[in-house]
């Protein structure tokens, strides 16, 4: 039967250069694999929030924390998405997968996509939604103007951006019913709504903690890539489905651009929603992928 985060035990992992990637597992062993990738200011935590999530023992989920969050090493020379899937290789050859898919959540698409890039014989094929994406006078529409402001901050004065991540942390261990007001003030109803269905209310507290628990640079990092856009995706070769709510304000039309010029795409308007339509229809997604009933 399914587990929720409460059952799970972080597991760990020493990759050759000497660093440590924590991670989670769900579902079956010998199901079909998926390593599920979270969003910024997130962690391993993150999917066992969403409401029957792992859906069925039909497929095994790993959900690491990237490097700089939770409790996986930062690289030792500064943060390069660009090796990030040394790591997954290294990963999955010690869990003995040959094969596998690849979902990713908002901030984790360049390190899907590097993976696909790299790896287009081990990863079958890669899901997407609310995927930020190269930042550019296409891709930004409808992104709300904050937003715009954090991802030039983050690239021009990374040491700033870091600062105000890093309060954002700080706030969430002081006062994370502030953190929460503030967060959900700057979403539309039905983002609410959605939000609302996260659960248990300490997981979601938890969670945020671990995206935070090395401080603010590696979510620095990861907004900075939608100005400094690692990945050349015309030569992308493997399937990649893309899905991307109509009112996301958070990426804006970074999805539709991604899928212009990714060979083998899939795009999914999903017409209405926002950022978090992932709540609700993540086992969806998920069996696009792996063709499985979850």
């Amino acid at each position: 039967m399914p587990h929720s985060t409460e059952d799970k035990e972080t597991k760990f992992f020493k990759l050759t250069d000497g660093r440590r990637i924590s991670y989670l597992e769900y579902g079956d062993s010998k199901g079909k694999p998926v390593i599920l990738l979270h969003g910024i200011h997130h962690s391993r935590l993150m999917f066992g929030l969403i409401p029957g999530f792992p859906f069925s023992d039909k497929a095994r989920f790993i959900v690491p924390d990237r490097p700089g969050y939770g409790m996986s090493d930062t690289y030792k020379h500064g943060f390069a998405v660009i090796d990030y899937y040394k790591d997954i290789r290294e990963l999955a050859d010690y869990l003995a997968l040959d094969k596998f898919s690849i979902f990713a959540f908002s901030g984790a698409a360049a390190y899907s996509l590097v993976c696909a890039w790299r790896m287009p014989d081990r990863v079958l094929n890669v899901g997407i939604y609310a995927g930020v994406g190269p930042l550019n006078e296409v891709s930004n529409r409808g992104i709300i103007p904050p937003l715009k402001l954090l991802y030039w901050v983050s690239d021009i004065m990374p040491t700033v951006a870091s600062g105000i991540m890093d309060s954002v942390g700080i706030l969430i261990r002081k006062n994370f019913s502030l953190y929460n007001k503030l967060l959900r003030s700057r979403l539309t109803e039905t983002e609410q709504v959605l939000h609302s269905k996260l659960s248990p209310p300490e997981g979601i507290v938890s969670d945020r903690l671990e995206g935070f628990r090395q401080g603010g640079r590696a979510s620095t990092y990861d907004i900075s890539l939608a100005r400094n856009w690692p990945v050349p995706l015309e030569e992308i070769s493997t399937e990649v489905h893309i899905w991307q709510g109509s009112d996301d304000r958070y990426t804006g039309s970074m999805g539709e651009y991604m899928a212009e010029l990714i060979p083998n795409s899939h795009l999914n308007i999903v017409d209405g929603e926002g950022h978090y339509w992932i709540i609700d229809n993540l086992k969806e997604m998920l069996e696009s992928l792996v063709e499985v009933r979850l």
